[in-house]
């Protein structure tokens, strides 16, 4: 089971290529990002389109036009990220919002996996585009 998707592990990579371009540079084309990154071309504009729809990155049309980020990447969290792309993180059912199960009250790992869960949530929540970012090439 994978917990990161390999979409979302393309949106990272496309975002700390973002915070990380060239020469301080924040604003890259689609086609770049796709060769640089190997990622197929159709699936960079898919990503891209959906991290716009989030606010997370935005365009700027015309020749020398891109994208890049929307906020500074201190602002921006792992998580936010990953639900953008693949939705909730849920390391197992019983932690979906409707999921209803009978032994909930009395079964021995909820509450453990419940802890699990929850920790890999805050670490996501806490961990932010900025710390991937590299301080010498980044502005």
């Amino acid at each position: 089971m994978d917990i990161i998707k390999r979409n979302t592990d393309y949106a990272l990579r496309i975002l700390s290529e973002l915070v990380n371009g060239p020469n301080g540079q924040r604003v890259l084309s689609a086609r770049h990002l796709s060769k640089v990154l190997h990622i197929p071309y159709p699936i960079t504009c898919k990503l891209l389109q959906k991290l716009q729809d989030k606010k997370i990155t935005t365009s700027i049309m015309g020749p020398k036009g891109g994208y890049l980020l929307a906020r500074p990447p201190a602002e921006v969290s792992f998580l936010e990220v990953i639900e953008s792309i693949q939705g909730p993180i849920h390391i197992n059912r019983c932690f979906l919002e409707n999921f209803r199960c009978p032994l909930k009250e009395r079964c021995p790992l909820h509450e453990k996996l419940g802890k699990i869960h929850n920790d890999i949530v805050l670490s996501l929540k806490n961990t932010t585009l900025e710390e991937i970012r590299d301080k010498k090439t980044g502005e």
